[in-house]
């Protein structure tokens, strides 16, 4: 089944124009939030899987390559605060291998001896394999020998003027060094490729050129992360406002170099490694004449520039692949942050051959390691309570770093997968920080468990509220979720349902987050959603961080909010199983909410993409007079929309997985079980929560435990993420 499925028919160019204009939208946003703001909203995987899928897309169909695709560009624009520098030569991005350690040095080395035209008699090509840093990339100006300019990279054209700022780092000579330095006869890791008498010569006499743009990163070690985060803790203990502690040494670091006071930056401990040039005066009129790439950083070490010594010379695909093993193995004593390893072919007549494909140079790729995993301890587990009232199992564990941050917390999912993994308080355990922002516990050591713990056991009453908690029933069987049955009376259920009701997809109020919902509802001052509407700068002024000004901005976006749609409207409800594409669809057929709220079960069953499971979430829902009660207070606050009193059923248009169930286990490669439930149901698919006869296809990633031997007991067709994307890469309606 599965091979047919794969030969279906490619996606037709409106499909692709159509997700092409999405990852657009995703892709902006995103590069805005990293490079610009500093606030990464994915993990870096993510975003690489988003960018490949668009330039996979691009390549299939020439005509979706537009000038403003992020393909074509490198991150956001650069912050007003700062003057903005034009690059000369821009800062572009590297090609991504996210493979095995083999496949990916092995694919790069054949791409390259293809493209040189190499039979397999040919000699093999020298490369240069360095660190990826995960730091600040940057670029260093020096006119006759004095540093005049450091730039950000900015979107790779133009970037931030950050000179005073870089002044600060130590590692960064302010006027470059014309004596030569003594060379090692040979660069640790790399002694088989010592530096021949021509190349030391060449490197000796290598004069300092009137112009020279040196590119590197700007990173901060982690001991010097722990102290800034430590002497930050004091700060906090001492009450002193506006302090905060860091997430992880990127972070640190960029925020340090966007400071605006020069003297705050001098506070923070940066580092610097150099690793490639940018504008520089040609050799003709005086500039030097390198040879090779790792010539030119031996260079820049005579000149006064750190390089990183585990930068070496390898040759072919063999040693590529020797080294990232090697850095790999040695990654965690590393003094600082890594998150793979950089192949370039080492002779820049080779590069200059190979040149450009769109943005990013032939002659190099990074090579990313998978997820870190580390050993920590389970000190606790809590039950959290979600909007809906879903009871989640979480494990509170001995901080530990992992893929880039401290972890404190790994969901457990429910009560059968904690049960299944059988994790325990005390016990020793696998954690990693995989694809996505939620650690997860891969599994237990056993031999290290104490004597005596209990099993874990999902309480029977909401630990929020007291109200008890139950199983939930699908197609009469017992699902793995608890919920709490105490609606907008538990408080948890209410901070959520009030940050779900004003997201900006939902109803939208700017401003209106976690922390301040928080502090609303604790103090009493919010109890249902109309009084959102009810809040004024009094109310406001005794809350934390509440300053006049942000009491305005906050009152004047509650007030924007009042005029949203009709689908915006019931989405922000927070009706069970009733996500955006289903009050898109209840909005259009019933046409005005009172049709919606009175509608009949078979009147509900006649909508498109309405079943039997969120017909009786709908009815539930509006039988409670409490909630009748919040709708009428929210349209007497003066909450309105357009609505059409005589409704206009929407077109049934029918869609490919229209009638499917489907059911989703395990780890998906690229994808969080979010998004692929999103793109099953914008394909018409039912998404349930276990399987039963009545599931028709299971989706499984690895780990995929006992969902995957149920479907295969009762005969249930097994696909994998790429037959999940073949079936939801159809023609749209």
């Amino acid at each position: 089944m599965t091979d047919d499925l794969l030969s279906a028919p490619r996606p037709q160019p409106a499909t692709g124009a159509a997700r092409a204009q999405e990852l657009h939208v995703q892709l902006h946003a995103h590069a805005r939030r990293y490079y610009v703001l500093d606030e990464p909203s994915i993990p870096d995987a993510e975003y690489d899987r988003l960018f490949k899928e668009l330039q996979a897309l691009e390549a299939q169909y020439p005509e979706l390559l537009t000038p403003d695709s992020p393909t074509q560009r490198v991150g956001g624009k650069a912050l007003d605060a700062f003057a903005s520098v034009r690059h000369k030569v821009p800062m572009l991005s590297i090609r991504t291998e996210t493979d095995t350690e083999a496949t990916g040095a092995q694919n790069f080395d054949n791409r390259v001896r293809k493209e040189l035209g190499l039979s397999e008699s040919d000699p093999p090509v020298e490369y240069v394999a360095e660190l990826k840093f995960d730091g600040l990339a940057m670029s260093l100006r020096y006119e006759n020998g004095v540093l005049v300019q450091a730039a950000t990279r900015g979107d790779g054209e133009t970037g931030e003027d950050v000179t005073q700022n870089i002044r600060t780092i130590k590692q960064i000579p302010l006027r470059l060094n014309a004596h030569p330095s003594p060379l090692p006869e040979a660069e640790g890791a790399n002694s088989s490729y010592p530096h021949s008498p021509r190349e030391r010569a060449r490197v000796r006499a290598s004069p300092i050129p009137a112009v020279l743009e040196v590119r590197g990163e700007v990173y901060m070690r982690r001991d010097d992360f722990e102290a800034l985060n430590e002497h930050q803790r004091a700060k906090i203990a001492q009450g002193m406002k506006g302090e905060k502690t860091f997430v992880n040494p990127r972070n640190a670091a960029a925020g340090a170099v966007r400071q605006l006071d020069p003297n705050i930056a001098a506070q923070r401990p940066l580092s610097f490694f150099a690793y490639g040039l940018g504008d520089i005066t040609p050799a003709d009129v005086g500039g030097p004449a390198f040879e090779t790439h790792f010539e030119l950083l031996q260079t820049l070490k005579k000149w006064g520039f750190p390089v990183a010594a585990q930068t070496i010379r390898a040759r072919a695909a063999p040693e590529l692949v020797a080294y990232h093993h090697h850095i790999g193995q040695s990654r965690d004593g590393l003094p600082f942050d890594i998150d793979g390893v950089v192949y370039k072919v080492n002779s820049l007549a080779l590069q200059r051959q190979l040149g450009f494909v769109t943005r990013e140079p032939r002659w190099a790729v990074a090579h990313k390691y998978p997820a870190q995993e580390q050993l920590t301890t389970v000190l606790g587990i809590d039950v959290q309570v979600g909007r809906t009232g879903k009871l989640t199992p979480v494990a509170k564990l001995a901080p530990v770093f992992v893929g880039g941050v401290t972890v404190t917390n790994a969901t457990l999912h429910n009560e059968d997968e904690a049960r299944r993994k059988d994790v325990r308080v005390g016990d020793t355990v696998v954690v990693r920080r995989a694809g996505d922002v939620i650690p997860e516990v891969v599994s237990v050591l056993l031999d290290k468990r104490l004597p005596g713990v209990d099993v874990f056991t999902m309480p029977r009453i909401c630990p929020v509220c007291g109200s008890s908690a139950v199983r939930e029933e699908a197609n009469g069987e017992v699902m793995a979720d608890y919920r709490c049955t105490g609606g907008l009376f538990c408080g948890a259920q209410r901070k959520e349902a009030i940050l779900h009701f004003a997201h900006r997809r939902a109803v939208e109020v700017d401003g209106l987050g976690d922390k301040l919902v928080e502090q609303l509802v604790d103090a009493n001052i919010i109890r249902t959603l109309p009084d959102l509407y009810k809040l004024g700068v009094t109310s406001l002024a005794n809350l934390d961080r509440m300053a006049d000004k942000s009491a305005k901005n906050l009152l004047d976006a509650i007030e924007k909010s009042k005029q949203t749609t009709l689908a915006r409207f019931v989405f922000g409800l927070g009706i069970r199983h009733v996500g955006e594409a289903t009050a898109k669809e209840l909005a259009r057929h019933f046409g005005n909410l009172d049709a919606i709220m009175d509608a009949t079960e078979e009147q509900l069953v006649g909508v498109s993409d309405v079943g039997p499971i969120v017909t009786k979430s709908v009815r539930t829902f509006f039988d409670q007079p409490h909630n009748r009660e919040v709708v009428e207070q929210l349209r007497a606050c003066g909450v309105t929309w357009a609505e059409s009193q005589v409704g206009e059923p929407a077109a049934v248009v029918p869609k490919p997985l229209s009638g499917k169930t489907f059911v989703i286990t395990g780890t998906l490669p690229t994808l969080s079980r979010d998004q692929a439930k999103d793109m099953l149901e914008a394909a018409g698919a039912k998404v349930a929560g276990s399987v039963s006869k009545k599931t028709d296809y299971l989706l499984a990633g690895t780990d995929a435990g006992s969902k995957l031997d149920k479907a295969r007991e009762l005969g249930v067709a097994v696909i994998d993420e790429a037959v999940l994307l073949t079936l939801t890469n159809l023609p749209s309606d």
